[in-house]
């Protein structure tokens, strides 16, 4: 009997230190978070595809008011190229291990790390095989 090790899928503020249980540690903003260095942040990886276009970041603006049209809108980008390509790597990083989201919003509950999670953590659960393109 196999005991299968639970997919550990973190999220993480960027002006939050690095801990050494953060496993592989992926900004996942289009933008680099302002007054943070490069050193600063100990990145594994900058994936700018994961996160949400210019166009939904900018109607959502961080209001909580938009938070479930602006998850469901970003899972439907989510599910075309680029993003579904970063999506998939992301879901290889943690089925190999932790993996912590890196991002820079204020608002630790309403933000594209915490819908990318979800989507990320579902994929876990559930792998879906896309359709190869013709």
């Amino acid at each position: 009997m196999t005991s299968r090790r639970p997919h550990r899928v973190r999220i993480k503020r960027a002006y939050e230190a690095p801990s050494p249980g953060d496993g592989r540690r992926v900004l996942i903003d289009r933008l680099w978070p302002r007054g943070v260095a490069r050193e600063t942040l100990a990145l594994d990886d900058w994936l700018k595809d994961a996160s949400p276009s210019d166009d939904l970041r900018r109607w959502f603006n961080h209001d909580p008011a938009r938070w479930p049209e602006f998850a469901a809108r970003y899972g439907e980008e989510l599910e075309r190229p680029p993003a579904s390509e970063a999506v998939d790597q992301l879901v290889r990083c943690a089925r190999a291990g932790p993996l912590t989201l890196v991002y820079a919003a204020s608002d630790e509950a309403h933000n594209n790390a915490v819908a990318l999670r979800d989507v990320i953590v579902q994929h876990l659960a559930h792998p879906v095989r896309r359709a190869l393109p013709r």
